[in-house]
């Protein structure tokens, strides 16, 4: 079975978050597993990302979390379990990681671009819908040429990427849509993609 290792770094290794991971994982046929950096479960970080088939990262603070990852030395680890095949996946904190660049909010402050780990070219934006100030926060910063040309996604939706490139768009929610974001000139373009809805 598939060894899927959960990494909830973003939200300070969140106990009540791990118990949920192990809660929904242990009912499929996989072997679940977490990696802890705020109370190491590891003899040796690499060789344990490395036996992973999947990497699933949570979400919460983005910041902390590449702070962190950069000093265990894990966003390489990361890059080299990538070029290895291991599938890497999550959301919110966990999806903007793999990018070039996200788009994220600092508690209530405004949002403003971060740089990701660079696995995936261009920037990334999730809770499009979720929050009403990320659609127009991301398209200033493309408009301006702070984020280069990359991807928003609604709640619930999913990008699935192979190789660098966009391969499906699923979601679990209807009336969901990612979008591909932009410049034309002076003008931001955005354009609605149409996930399969996974039910």
């Amino acid at each position: 079975m598939p060894k899927v290792c959960f990494v909830p770094t973003a939200s300070g290794d969140a106990d009540g978050y791990i118990e949920r991971f192990y809660h929904a994982f242990r009912a499929l046929p996989c072997t679940p597993i977490h990696l802890s950096l705020f109370q190491p479960n590891f003899a040796d970080l690499r060789s344990f990302v490395l036996e992973k088939d999947i990497i699933y990262v949570g979400g919460g603070n983005i910041r902390n979390m590449l702070v962190l990852w950069k000093e265990w030395g894990l966003d390489q680890i990361l890059q080299e379990a990538y070029e290895q095949g291991v599938i890497l996946t999550g959301l919110s904190a966990g999806s903007i990681c793999w990018f070039e660049q996200g788009v994220t909010d600092p508690l209530n402050a405004p949002l403003y671009k971060l740089e990701g780990l660079g696995i995936l070219q261009g920037s990334h934006c999730p809770h499009y819908d979720g929050e009403s100030k990320r659609r127009p926060a991301y398209h200033k910063l493309v408009l301006q040429g702070e984020a280069q040309a990359g991807y928003a996604a609604d709640d619930g939706v999913a990008l699935h990427f192979m190789d660098g490139w966009l391969h499906r768009i699923v979601s679990s929610r209807k009336n969901a849509h990612a979008y591909h974001m932009g410049l034309e000139g002076n003008r931001v373009q955005e354009e609605k993609l149409t996930p399969d809805f996974l039910g």
